[in-house]
């Protein structure tokens, strides 16, 4: 989905989904047209579909229950660096075993689910926790399932607040180190007021529970839920420290403004203002859904200030801050590079910083003069410090990079020592594309001629997959997007798992460059763009009308 302009099918409408087989709703292309007129829409691009809720392939019965031990998925984009890159083979793409909702009480808007879902979190010992929003605005636990099985082991509920919003933001939790070693890992999450709530050994039926705050919330409870929102998801360094960024809707007694905050494993804590960090006094708050990414050594976190104007686009710049002390290494305004100006970085987007495995690290950016470049955005690439701007990707709304290592294309000949994944749809209608949704494979070190802004240089496509559903809303080539904020890379099958809007789960095989396995979800629904994970003994998760599915042999 985009933010703020107008979805990027169905004529880029202002409820844009993922899956929808419908036609837009009346009106839709006109409105979007005047959102862009005046740049102040707040409608987003997402994936489309038609809605209806049987599965095409199983259900099947699950295996006998086996122990596991194998590698986790921490939270966003599975690590500190949202790298995406799984580190078991995943299994084949034969059965849905168990299937949970993540929406109780899913708000649909001219037929689009624009509700961004948290990522789910799963443990070494194959615990899944499910983020789970439990009301129509908003109410939110977290669901400990079983792995094999998806039995309910615990949940527990949460107290959190949304920010202000259009499309209601994730809620993201995430596994952090505990403060005594060899002890069990933690489960994170988000509470109101900034407060993070804390459950000891998530793979136990019973643990213990505590709550982590970085001010003294203790003084005026109520007014802080009422004015101090997190709205980022959590992301947590290898010692247990948890970083995240909040807003600030008002006064309150602790002084506290938009920004961003660090609370240790042993509970200490610090935070730094967002227009402070940046060093300019219009960035008032951390991009809504942006998470915060860390160095591959931890010794920097990036994140994203953005602007919260009354009317216009929002602009942002991205951040490079001390992750022990949280002051300012350098600051680098976000701009479009094919005009120049501020891009537009939209609290409807939950594009993150990657971080490379060089260090460089990449941010998705919307175009200052949407849908100037077909709503596409633009995937804006730094070195480390922050002090080069690199060569950008074509692609960059709503998406974050996942990391591909170059073994996985035995075909690329180039000298770059790893790929990276991205949507690349060419959305149709009034955003002025021709439909044809592509995802693509990038080297982030050779550059090639936009295809859109001629003379402007982006990185080289190495592989692009069309979808392989026709759209007829398109005609005459186009097709279903491609419906992901962030997709799981699985090293050993050479293979990535990516969702379309036509309601089925893709295994693409890079060195086969096909569509290798394939499994329908359902009949597909308009919605958010949603991330896929990969648990410790090989399952595959999707996210699609607001239900998460685990999906194996």
């Amino acid at each position: 989905m985009l933010d703020g302009l107008g979805s990027h099918r169905r004529g880029m409408t202002s409820d844009s989904t993922c899956n929808r087989e419908g036609g837009p709703p009346p009106g839709r292309a006109a409105r979007l047209a005047r959102l862009v007129a005046t740049l102040t829409a707040a409608a987003l691009l997402a994936c489309g579909g038609g809605g209806g809720d049987a599965p095409a392939s199983g259900p099947c019965s699950p295996p006998a229950a086996t122990a596991v031990d194998g590698p986790g998925w921490f939270g966003f984009g599975r690590d500190a660096q949202h790298s995406a890159l799984g580190a078991v083979a995943t299994q084949s793409l034969g059965c849905i075993f168990w299937q949970a909702p993540v929406d109780l009480a899913p708000q649909l808007t001219n037929g689009d689910l624009l509700t961004h879902y948290g990522s789910p979190v799963i443990t070494r010992q194959n615990t899944v926790i499910v983020p789970v929003k439990t009301t129509a605005t908003g109410g939110f636990r977290v669901e400990a399932r079983g792995g094999n099985d998806g039995t309910v082991k615990w949940s527990m509920a949460s107290d959190y607040r949304l920010p202000a919003h259009r499309w209601i933001p994730s809620f993201n939790a995430v596994l952090a180190a505990p403060a005594t070693a060899g002890a069990p890992v933690r489960l994170v999450m988000p509470g109101s007021g900034g407060r993070l709530l804390v459950r000891d050994d998530p793979d136990a039926d019973t643990g213990a529970t505590s709550t982590r705050i970085f001010y003294d919330y203790a003084a005026a409870p109520t007014t802080f839920d009422n004015t101090v929102f997190i709205n980022t998801p959590l992301v947590a360094d290898s010692q247990g420290n948890v970083y995240f960024g909040f807003s600030v809707s008002g006064p309150n007694p602790a002084n506290l403004s938009g920004g961003f905050a660090r609370i240790a494993a042993n509970g200490t804590s610090s935070w730094v203002s967002a227009a402070a960090a940046s060093g300019q006094p219009a960035f008032v708050k951390p991009q809504t859904n942006s998470a915060p990414a860390l160095s591959l050594d931890e010794s920097t976190l990036y994140v994203v200030a953005n602007t919260s104007p009354v009317s216009g686009i929002a602009t942002g710049r991205l951040l490079a801050l001390d992750a022990a002390t949280l002051q300012t290494r350098n600051a680098v305004t976000l701009l479009d590079p094919a005009t120049g100006a501020s891009a537009w970085v939209s609290d409807d987007s939950t594009a993150s910083p990657t971080v490379g495995p060089d260090g460089d690290v990449f941010v998705g950016v919307l175009e200052s003069n949407a849908p100037g470049h077909h709503f596409r955005g633009w995937l804006l690439h730094f070195n480390a410090a922050l002090t080069q701007t690199r060569t950008p990707g074509s692609f960059g709304w709503d998406d974050t990079a996942s990391i591909v290592p170059r073994t996985m294309v035995p075909s690329y000949t180039g000298s770059s020592s790893y790929l990276l994944l991205t949507k690349y749809n060419n959305y149709g209608g009034s955003a002025g594309g021709d439909g044809r949704n592509l995802v693509a494979v990038l080297d982030p070190g050779q550059s090639q001629d936009d295809a859109i802004t001629p003379g402007v240089p982006v990185m080289k496509e190495i592989l692009t997959k069309l979808g392989p559903t026709a759209d007829p809303e398109f005609p005459p080539a186009g097709v279903k997007e491609w419906c992901i904020n962030t997709a799981a890379v699985d090293p050993l099958t050479s293979s990535v798992l990516i969702n379309s809007e036509d309601g089925v789960l893709y295994r693409w095989h890079l060195p086969s460059d096909t569509f290798s396995e394939r499994i329908a979800l359902n009949s597909g629904r308009a919605q958010s763009y949603t991330p896929t994970a990969i648990g410790p003994d090989g399952r595959v998760y999707a996210i699609n009308n607001a239900v998460l599915h685990s999906i194996g042999r």
